[in-house]
């Protein structure tokens, strides 16, 4: 009777265990891709036929790419804290590329934008922290850019940060760096390089772990600095799709170093179980780079300051060769890494994005609308405050600063010439009201009246 009961004793113990070492076993390594800065136009499988970007095509091709895929926001700040939250910034009122001032505001300015802080709070519930709580370990690589000393990615539920802190950009992409949290140790190598090979040391060591990894390279952020063998290429070929030769060498230089890592995942034998998913934090800087045919760029709630590259190859899941138009935003891929999981989240908690899945088996996703919050001017010359919202085919516009709509056919206008606010008023009402109803949800910061002098 004895010897049972030890038996029956041990069984309860072991099998929870078991389970979730099994568990454990058979989630998938995540590796979460971003540039900062880059174009939707900026991979060559875009139809960019001057940039040179043969590793990320590779990897496309194995995947499925979106060509509607859209950033939180138009700087980089709010992006990358709806990324690693599944919260839209207007919900977590990180709306700005920095603390907002002076530096940004027209003297003759009619509105005052809110308050906003690009510093991501502790009490904020990060992708990092719902993977280590199964038991994944959790590497940081590249920009953060979401707070200072005490916010930095090992704070926020990585188990280690290599040259994650508060810059918004490299001081310079040679060592020696000058970034706080990335010791120097080649004069003269080169930053996303670095990158590379700090993220294949990490993985090297975790491998008998599910592996939570984000490279989110400085590259191809200002300033311009690139190898000059690669820049080389580019010089006499400025034009449509380029206007910096050095840019096309940043853009290559990044393309060779994420080649690398995926190379090396499939050394490693994981590519069967590895989510890889590549994208951008906003659209590209237009005094780097050539947005055309979208209009503007970054900082701008134009197509140019928010449609990025998307591309994921998900096993399994994704099929080769995919090309899916359905419009997503980075949220949805908070979604999807914590889909591919297994992580549920807390019955008192929702995100703002959806998972892909279901578009990878032909059908399709439930929201209605996407929505973004831009409340503020910034060093992007022309830009204005503004809201907007894509339903369907159309997207609008909201100015902040003179209440006015603007309205497009995002399909058969792409490049946003043809205002259609003023004939189709019905629709742009209708899709304004339903914006309005988004914004009082999130409860975000909207500009308020100045009074003149």
């Amino acid at each position: 009777m004895k010897t049972y009961t030890l038996i029956l004793l041990s069984s309860l113990l072991i099998s929870p265990m078991m389970a979730e070492q099994s568990a454990k076993a058979s989630r998938p390594n995540i590796l979460l891709i971003m540039a900062d800065d880059m174009g939707w136009k900026d991979l060559h499988c875009q139809g960019n036929n001057i940039l040179r970007t043969p590793n990320l095509d590779r990897f496309a091709a194995e995947g499925v790419r979106f060509t509607n895929a859209y950033a939180a926001a138009p700087v980089c700040s709010p992006t990358r804290a709806a990324l690693i939250t599944g919260l839209a910034p207007a919900r977590l009122h990180i709306t700005q590329h920095g603390p907002d001032g002076k530096q940004f505001w027209p003297d003759d300015r009619t509105i005052q934008p809110p308050l906003s802080d690009n510093t991501l709070p502790l009490a904020r519930v990060t992708l990092a922290e719902r993977m280590k709580a199964v038991g994944y370990a959790t590497g940081f690589f590249g920009k953060w850019h979401l707070g200072g000393k005490g916010f930095y990615p090992d704070n926020q539920g990585f188990d280690i940060n290599i040259a994650g802190c508060n810059l918004g950009g490299t001081p310079t992409y040679y060592d020696p760096y000058r970034i706080p949290t990335l010791k120097d140790r080649k004069p003269g190598e080169y930053l996303t390089d670095r990158l590379a090979d700090e993220t294949i040391q990490w993985m090297e060591k975790q491998k008998d772990s599910p592996m939570f990894i984000c490279l989110w390279t400085y590259n191809p952020h200002f300033p311009f600095e690139a190898p000059e063998e690669l820049t080389a290429h580019f010089k006499g070929k400025e034009g449509h799709g380029l206007i910096n030769p050095i840019y096309g060498g940043q853009i290559e230089a990044m393309d060779r170093a994420i080649g690398r890592v995926l190379d090396h995942v499939k050394t490693m034998g994981f590519v069967d179980n590895t989510l890889v998913i590549f994208t951008s934090d906003n659209g590209g800087w237009n005094g780097a780079t050539d947005n055309r045919p979208l209009r503007d760029g970054k900082g701008f709630l134009y197509e140019g300051g928010l449609r990025v590259p998307l591309a994921i190859r998900w096993p399994g899941v994704t099929k080769a060769g995919g090309i899916n138009e359905t419009p997503v935003v980075s949220m949805d891929l908070t979604a999807s890494i914590l889909d591919a999981a297994g992580v549920d989240i807390a019955k008192d908690e929702s995100l703002d994005g959806e998972s892909l899945r279901s578009l990878f088996d032909g059908g399709s996703l439930k929201r209605d609308a996407i929505c973004w919050n831009y409340p503020h001017w910034s060093f992007h010359k022309g830009n204005r405050p503004g809201a907007a919202i894509r339903m369907g085919n159309d997207k609008l516009i909201r100015n902040y600063d003179d209440g006015s709509l603007e309205l497009y056919d995002i399909v058969a206008d792409l490049g946003e010439k043809n205002n259609l606010a003023a004939q189709k008023t019905d629709r742009a009402n209708k899709m304004n009201a339903r914006l309005q109803q988004w914004l009082e949800e999130t409860k975000a910061g909207i500009p308020t009246k100045r009074e003149q002098k």
